[in-house]
């Protein structure tokens, strides 16, 4: 788990136990289905999580209790960032619509900010490829759809 991994053991506390330690911190830039997802998965898994959208409907994916902070802009204005915290953050995810964006943002939160644990989604496998080992892990739903959408029609195949 994330939290173990990084410094100062914050936030692995067992359900129910009283810790004095803060929660691991994550911010996510982009609140789709994806970004909305994991910071609700996060936020469930008890992680402080502060989410950036361009967009203020994005708060509606969170949920209508949603605990965390919402910032409104975009996660490549650096004041935005430093408003919701990224100097203080334990994990970065960068999970907008746009490669590029994904790609930039997330290496301005690991080489900048210095963000110990930074995710970039970038759909173009070949982008993905690029990017891989850059210094932040690199997610590409595209890449795993064709793995396993291929895999499947093999598998098929061959009975």
């Amino acid at each position: 788990m994330l939290a173990r991994e990084l410094p100062g053991n914050r936030g692995t506390t067992l359900p129910g136990q009283p810790s004095s330690l803060p929660p691991v911190k994550a911010l996510i830039v982009g609140v789709g289905r994806v970004g909305s997802a994991v910071a609700g998965r996060l936020r469930n898994a008890g992680w402080e999580v502060v989410v950036i959208d361009e967009s203020e409907e994005a708060l509606g994916r969170l949920g209508p209790n949603w605990p965390g902070e919402f910032h409104l802009g975009h996660g490549m204005d650096t004041s935005v960032l430093e408003q919701a915290g990224i100097a203080g953050a334990d994990a970065f995810v960068a999970s907008t619509d746009g490669d590029n964006t994904n790609i930039v943002i997330a290496q301005v939160a690991k080489r900048r900010y210095e963000v110990p644990a930074v995710a970039a989604r970038i759909l173009d496998p070949a982008r993905a490829d690029f990017y891989s080992g850059r210094g932040f892990a690199v997610v590409s739903p595209t890449k795993t759809a064709i793995a396993e959408l291929s895999e499947s029609v093999l598998a098929a195949g061959s009975d």
